[in-house]
């Protein structure tokens, strides 16, 4: 599964970014992609800089360049996922396309969930890019943890899909990264709710200063 090339659109965030060393930490073929294909070299640049010791091999491009690898991560800001994935639409027929987007907003001192058209954004992307197999998931792993190759991340990773495919495909790409289990929470309509628990996750986090993660027990 290494030998797979990885696109991660939005790659410049966050969580994309620290998907994408992470990936790239564990063998995989990474291209980052961004609006600007300067401002994913920028970023490039950064990671390979700030990991020497692991010498990560990641390309750059823009979102187009990075949809054309053989499996695409769309980790945008939430409310620019869809636009994103039309976009590019072309590019991603026949293939697996992971959304990792929560859709969230804070209020005040907490975060609450918001409902996108469809009731997820993963949702929603597959309606946009029919062709394309949808799966959900990393929607529950601390960004910042997730970043810091220097150690795993212990976390459950729920993968939905409408596709079992899709499914196996994502989880085949969760298992490759130490310490993170996927389990397969079904259809794509549970995308909804999984997206939703972010909220959260976060609430949590930001209460016990903490980074806290998801595990199940029983399984």
């Amino acid at each position: 599964m290494a030998d797979v090339r990885i696109g991660v659109l939005g790659a410049t965030g966050p969580a994309g970014s620290g998907l994408a060393a992470r990936l790239a930490a564990n063998g995989f073929d990474v291209v980052i992609g961004s609006r600007s294909k300067y401002r994913a070299m920028e970023v490039r640049d950064q990671l390979v800089e700030r990991w020497a010791d692991h010498r990560l091999v990641i390309d750059a491009s823009d979102n187009v360049g990075a949809s054309d690898a053989d499996v695409v991560v769309i980790a945008t800001p939430w409310d620019a996922a869809t636009s994103t994935a039309l976009q590019v639409a072309d590019h991603l027929k026949g293939k697996v396309v992971i959304s990792m987007c929560n859709a969230l907003a804070r209020v005040g001192p907490e975060f609450q969930p918001l409902v996108p058209p469809r009731g997820s954004v993963a949702a929603n992307i597959q309606a946009a890019v029919p062709k394309s197999r949808v799966a959900a998931a990393f929607h529950h792993v601390p960004a910042k943890e997730l970043g810091d190759i220097s150690e795993p991340v212990e976390s459950d990773v729920l993968v939905c899909s409408d596709y079992r495919s899709a499914t196996e495909v994502a989880a085949e790409i969760v298992a490759a990264l130490p310490a993170l289990r996927p389990l397969d929470a079904g259809q794509l309509s549970n995308a909804a709710p999984i997206e939703a628990f972010a909220a959260v996750l976060l609430q949590l986090n930001i209460r016990y200063k903490t980074r806290a993660a998801v595990k199940f027990t029983g399984i």
